[in-house]
């Protein structure tokens, strides 16, 4: 976990029912799910193994530790998890060392939200060596917080990685808004307690009580986040 703005900042959006904003990072902030499913099936053809159009929704969005070991159980690949993830990092983060593109409205939400000061946490199940390498792309200028996959004891999923962010921003759960892209995600942030905006990315998210679902970033804006962080939950 990593600290990249001063956590004076944490105190600037009191008096809104808003105390900070928490993303996701693959798929939500950046086009790069598309990157990961293609770094995954380069690994697996070298190994011998052609990877199923159909298991992308399964791998997507989870701790790399368990999308790693679907695909070896799936594949049959003669391969050690460990070494599996290893290999899978090194092929993402050559594919991005030229930049990763932003999805739409990323750009402008997170500069809205720095305008703002409102505290804001980048959280991830990817690991640190590319939640680092994202952020040059993002701009680590915007994130006073940036939570890894590796850096947690649970992982999406679990509600851990969020609880962590809240603390860490010094802000309650339950007055946290969260951006997410998948089933995972949004089940990780909501069992933390946290108000969330699902924007589904590779697979749909169903409807729920007290549950935004957005197309895009570009719907979602500071007034949004505030009015879901002042419903009770």
């Amino acid at each position: 976990m990593t600290s990249t703005v001063p956590a004076s900042l944490t105190r600037t959006a009191e008096g809104f029912a808003l105390q900070a904003v928490l993303l996701d990072m693959d798929g939500t902030l950046v086009d790069s799910e598309g990157i990961w499913w293609e770094a995954e099936s380069d690994v697996f053809k070298e190994l011998g193994h052609v990877l199923d159009e159909g298991w992308r929704d399964i791998v997507v969005g989870g701790p790399m530790t368990r999308s790693a070991g679907f695909l070896i159980e799936a594949t049959g690949a003669d391969v050690t998890l460990d070494a599996l993830v290893v290999l899978l990092n090194d092929a993402f983060e050559n594919r991005i060392r030229q930049g990763v593109p932003l999805m739409p409205g990323a750009a402008g939400l997170l500069a809205e939200l720095t305008a703002h000061q409102v505290p804001t946490a980048l959280v991830s199940a990817s690991h640190r060596r590319i939640i680092d390498q994202v952020l040059l792309s993002l701009g680590p200028e915007h994130f006073a917080l940036t939570v890894a996959g590796d850096e947690v004891a649970r992982t999406k999923p679990h509600p851990d990685p969020y609880l962590v962010a809240a603390r860490g921003l010094g802000a309650e759960p339950g007055r946290c808004a969260v951006i997410e892209d998948t089933a995972t995600g949004v089940a990780s942030a909501e069992a933390a307690g946290c108000h969330v905006v699902a924007v589904p990315s590779v697979a749909p998210i169903a409807p729920a009580p007290g549950r935004h679902i957005a197309t895009s970033l570009e719907e979602i804006d500071l007034a949004l986040l505030r009015g879901l962080a002042g419903r009770a939950r």
